[in-house]
């Protein structure tokens, strides 16, 4: 079997696991705890089909394990207790009756699709041959998968630090990364797959996987990350338009005065 039909076929497999336990649970927001996991699945069964070359292959699947378990982590622990996150329980009330079946073509097989494309580079890294060294495209790739996870994880954990202080209900975090940029953990997530893409151009034919970091960024910038964030923050944080004025949308650089 091919390493890209075996993947589709796993992803397509736990998702619709996950959407008969989200039936059960009512809560979907366990498909959000999976997409950084299911990247570490995906390479490891691209991997275990394919037919990779070390060091490349174990280079891959340690970029996309250490980025995808720590996201999957995080946002078990950030969520742990919270119920369902808003934006499905605003689908669910919107819909009603028929949610059951929205939700696994509208979040659960969109999210098999989605996943399976932006993994495109961690796929053929790990399974197509290439040369049996490391080249400098691997270099830059690794340069800004660093970028990209501190810029994540540091983000994560600056916020998680700012709303743990009482002090700061209803306060705009605007310390940190978080000065610089008003969603610095988006544009770590795009860093770290651009990063991946960067080495999977180090493999015979890796520049044909770019649709993979594209759909990425889209999905942050344009789609379900930056937008429909902001449209809540604007509701829920005194003074959000001020810090919405002053620091770039996605793009680190310093504060406008």
């Amino acid at each position: 079997m091919s390493p890209f039909v075996a993947t589709l076929a796993t992803t397509a497999a736990v998702f619709v696991g996950l959407w008969l336990v989200s039936l059960r649970t009512r809560d979907v927001s366990i498909v959000d705890i999976y997409w950084g996991p299911g990247f570490t699945v995906i390479a490891t069964v691209a991997a275990w089909t394919g037919d990779g070359t070390d060091p490349r292959r174990l280079l891959v699947l340690a970029l996309v394990a250490l980025w995808g378990l720590r996201l999957g982590g995080y946002l078990l622990w950030r969520n742990h207790g919270r119920g369902e996150d808003f934006r499905y329980a605003a689908m669910r009330r919107r819909i009603g009756a028929r949610f059951w079946l929205v939700s696994l073509v509208g979040v659960f097989l969109l999210q098999t699709v989605l996943m399976w494309i932006v993994s495109w580079p961690a796929q053929w890294a790990v399974a197509v041959p290439s040369a049996p060294s490391l080249s400098l495209s691997d270099a830059v790739g690794v340069a800004l998968w660093m970028v990209g996870l501190v810029f994540e994880a540091g983000g994560d954990l600056q916020l998680a630090r700012f709303q743990a202080d009482q002090a700061n209900a209803g306060a705009v975090m605007d310390r940190g990364f978080w000065r610089y940029t008003r969603h610095p953990n988006y544009f770590g997530d795009a860093c770290v797959w651009w990063g991946i893409y960067a080495v999977a151009c180090a493999v015979p034919g890796g520049w044909r996987t770019l649709p993979g970091p594209i759909v990425m960024t889209v999905l942050l910038r344009r789609v379900s990350g930056v937008p429909m964030l902001e449209r809540s923050l604007a509701k829920r944080r005194l003074g959000y338009a001020d810090y919405v004025a002053r620091t770039s949308t996605f793009f680190p650089r310093p504060p406008r005065r």
